[in-house]
């Protein structure tokens, strides 16, 4: 541990406010710390449903919550609205806009961002859904399609309402299963000119099968469930390029297509590979303990951490227990090795359908399963306000098949997403 002034509280200085952080920080709050939190976003982002954001099931304002609000009775918490630069791990402190914070302890929890895996167009033309305004870009740019068919029904023809989803895991699983519910049971009502019949999702995925942290049942049952509801799921399917307008996938294959969602996979943000720490795959290299080598008074934790799966629960569990390592340390006692606990895995395919494996071999799909994962994401959801408005936009499109925000917001520019 660093150099603490005779009487001061250590200082905890937080990278992130995503799961593994905010898991960190109010796991702190018994402990005699200072804790800073640093983020370039004022607020968390409730990732698992910014698939709903993106398919009007839900406002943005529903997934998100402020950092400040959320640890507001905390009384050592105080944040930082900046995006860390850069880390002095000699000196200890951590770089941000200007700002200068220094650490006695350090959390890094910064998370990922979106991976093209280096395909030619990825960047430039595709639609990603890591974050909050991609979702409401995602959901601006597949409305504006529509509006634009509408008037100008000649765009069908060129792909204006064929949405191409790239990726079959959970999330790729839940976009699509979402999108051809939108299609079918919202905008085929809000446009009666334009013939939604002919509107598609394209689910691509290179490898054999869907959802490939699931087992061969679960993959068949979400495979299923999409072909039944109109998906065009296409299995070893990998995508080549993406150019305007056109999707090329390795066997020559072109998919006529104004609008291309990307989530085919995840890499760590930039911060990890400008640390000059040791890393596989971009990931920091960690110890058991989850401290990082050379530097005892570092941890990363969640995407940032080589070694461990790039799940919510992981990156929860590991706040915690660096939490509790902290609270060692302070007490003059040796750290513990990180344990992950799997609590199973979920994924929803649409309305009505889910998948489950819970520990102990437990797999099961279905309805229920559906309702499973609905309450366990609507209490796991921050704060208390986020889940009344949740359930009640979840109650209100399942009695109504609506859905209240399909909205084209302007974007900063000042022209609506998808006017291209």
């Amino acid at each position: 541990m660093g150099q603490v002034l005779a009487g001061a509280r250590p200082r905890v200085v937080v990278v992130g406010s995503g799961f593994g952080g905010l898991s960190v920080i109010r796991s702190l709050r018994h402990l005699s710390v200072d804790v800073t939190a640093v983020d370039r976003n004022n607020f968390h982002t409730f990732q698992p449903l910014l698939y709903q954001v993106a398919t009007a099931g839900l406002d943005a304002e529903n997934v998100a919550s402020s950092v400040r609000g959320i640890f507001g009775d905390q009384a050592r918490f105080d944040f930082r609205n900046r995006e860390v630069t850069a880390v002095d791990l000699e000196a200890r402190v951590v770089l941000a806009g200007g700002l200068r914070i220094p650490y006695d302890w350090l959390v890094l929890a910064a998370g990922a961002t979106s991976s093209d895996y280096g395909v030619p167009g990825v960047a430039e033309h595709a639609l990603f859904l890591k974050t909050l305004p991609e979702a409401v870009r995602l959901r601006n740019h597949v409305l504006g399609q529509f509006e634009q068919a509408a008037a100008d029904p000649s765009l069908v023809e060129a792909g204006a309402l064929t949405v191409v989803v790239v990726g079959g895991g959970a999330t790729g699983v839940e976009l699509s299963g979402a999108l051809v519910e939108l299609f079918r049971h919202v905008l085929a009502k809000d446009f009666r000119q334009l013939d939604v019949r002919v509107a598609k999702v394209v689910l691509l995925e290179a490898t054999d099968h869907l959802l490939g942290a699931f087992s061969p049942p679960s993959r068949r049952l979400a495979l299923d469930t999409l072909v039944s509801r109109g998906v065009d799921v296409r299995l070893g399917a990998a995508v080549g390029s993406v150019e305007p307008g056109v999707v090329h996938l390795t066997d020559g294959t072109a998919i006529p297509t104004r609008t291309v969602a990307w989530v085919a996979g995840v890499q760590p943000v930039p911060l990890a590979g400008r640390l000059g720490l040791s890393t596989a795959r971009g990931r920091i290299e960690v110890d058991p303990d989850l401290r990082v080598p050379g530097h005892p008074e570092v941890f990363a934790i969640g995407d940032l951490a080589a070694g461990w799966p790039q799940l919510a629960p992981v990156a929860m569990q590991q706040g915690r227990h660096v939490a509790r390592q902290i609270g060692r340390l302070q007490a003059g006692r040796g750290t513990r090795p990180f344990r992950y606990r799997d609590k199973g895995t979920m994924a929803t395919i649409g309305r009505n359908a889910a998948v489950a494996e819970l520990p102990f071999g437990v797999h099961f799909g279905g309805f229920f399963a559906w309702v499973l994962w609905l309450v366990l994401h609507l209490v796991t959801l921050v704060g208390f306000r986020n889940r009344a408005a949740v359930l009640l936009n979840w109650g209100w499109n399942y009695l109504t098949y609506d859905r209240g925000a399909r909205l084209i917001l302007e974007e900063a520019s000042g022209s609506p997403a998808g006017s291209t």
